[in-house]
């Protein structure tokens, strides 16, 4: 196993670092056999930290999310996997042919009786230096404070105009203006066209970039791309390029590549899309559910008008109702109220007094009237007097014979002589 095409880490000693472990005696089944070997290919320190360089042959991903492919040369090949954990991570997408180096550890797959490779990273073979000027960059732009969180704007809610740079000839462009167009056909799409890939790349994205900010009139730019490979990105990693990107006077998304692909701009822009479709969903709402928001907001809109308009009829009629109260003219009206109760009781008072006037007066008219000479003359009794004086004769021996008097009865006067 020593003479295997690896290329290995610079301070393996195969001298120092290989123990030969004792081989078992005796039968084996086969999941023992099996399992001394896959112990040899665990315990032997040259598989567990290696680098193979191969081209990728046959090629899958699970929907788990691994991927299996086999790496070959010319007189050999090596099967290989890549969980998910790892895979999510690339900064590429391996495709049949590539010419890759595979790091990870070699062990035995027992239920097939298979050895392969476990691969924890992966990178196309010759772009070494590509990505130490990657993350030395990277790190030079984080240090001058370029992807600071702080720097990163919101994104428009309802943009009028959007700017899109990215080649007229790339998928990706297409793909955006479906999505733009089915999810908010009012906005104004602008293309400032570029080239995306190449030597030339920089300086036209640069251009197609600020033709865009001398506008006054762009609410967000799209900077997007398909994927391809780090080469083909590279022009997204350009030190100028990301340094005019973090310069933007308005906010700007990128989509470059696919969900794995991450370039500078990414870091630089004000969002990063996974996809150039996913970018161009972000930057605007759906028009579907802007019309059931806008649907919802009218029933509660009118849910509420209608209760602040019965809260305000309510208050309106205690407002009246305490106005009533405290009216000059309800004042008046219980005054004249008043004036009309003590009038009416008055006039009882007066018609009770007259009434018992009335009846005194009658009872005393009538003692009067029993007392009244004419009412007992009336009965039958007379006044007699002297005709020389008129003095009341009231017994009989006040008269002597022959004296003239007068008699007076009810209804008149009679003269007598007595005899």
């Amino acid at each position: 196993m020593q003479n295997l095409p690896l290329f290995f880490d610079e301070d393996f000693d195969p001298e120092e670092d290989h123990f030969p472990m004792q081989a078992p005696t005796g039968p084996l089944s086969v999941s023992e056999l099996t399992a001394y070997i896959k112990k040899q290919f665990d315990s032997d320190p040259q598989l567990q930290k290696i680098t193979v360089e191969g081209e990728i042959g046959t090629f899958s991903r699970a929907p788990s999310g691994h991927l299996y492919f086999t790496l070959k040369d010319d007189n050999a090949q090596l099967k290989a996997v890549m969980w998910r954990s790892q895979a999510e991570y690339l900064s590429f997408t391996p495709r049949q042919g590539d010419l890759v180096h595979a790091k990870g550890y070699v062990s035995v797959y027992e239920p097939r009786g298979e050895y392969q490779l476990y691969a924890t990273s992966l990178r196309p073979a010759g772009v070494g230096d590509l990505h130490a000027r990657f993350e030395h960059l990277k790190a030079q732009l984080a240090q001058e404070g370029l992807f600071d969180a702080e720097r990163k704007r919101p994104l428009p809610f309802f943009p009028r105009k959007i700017g899109i740079v990215t080649s007229l000839k790339a998928a990706a462009l297409q793909d955006v203006l479906n999505v733009l167009q089915r999810r908010f056909p009012v906005a104004e799409v602008i293309i400032s066209p570029t080239m995306v890939q190449g030597e030339e790349a920089p300086p036209r994205i640069i251009a197609a970039l600020k033709r865009f900010y001398q506008r006054q009139d762009i609410d967000v730019i799209l900077l997007v791309r398909g994927g391809g490979s780090i080469e083909d990105l590279w022009a997204f990693n350009d030190e100028n390029v990301v340094r005019t990107v973090a310069a933007s006077p308005v906010p700007i998304v990128t989509g470059v590549g696919h969900e794995i692909d991450f370039t500078l701009v990414d870091f630089a822009s004000d969002y990063r899309a996974p996809t150039p479709s996913a970018a161009a969903e972000v930057v605007v709402p759906e028009a579907d559910i802007l019309r059931l928001n806008v649907d919802s907001l009218e029933q509660r809109l009118y849910t509420l008008m209608h209760s602040h308009l019965a809260e305000m009829r309510q208050r309106l009629l205690n407002q009246e109702r305490t106005l009533r109260l405290l009216s000059p003219q309800r004042q008046v009206e219980y005054l004249r109220q008043q004036v009309n109760m003590l009038s009416k009781r008055l006039e009882r008072q007066i018609l009770g007094y007259i009434t018992n006037a009335k009846s005194q007066l009658a009872h005393q008219q009538a003692r009067i009237e029993s007392l009244n000479p004419r009412a007992i003359l009336a009965r039958g009794y007379a006044v007699v007097r002297r005709a020389s004086d008129n003095q009341q004769i009231t017994s009989s021996v006040d008269v002597e014979s022959g004296t003239q008097i007068t008699i007076q009865f009810h209804d008149g006067n009679v003269s007598a002589k007595v005899e």
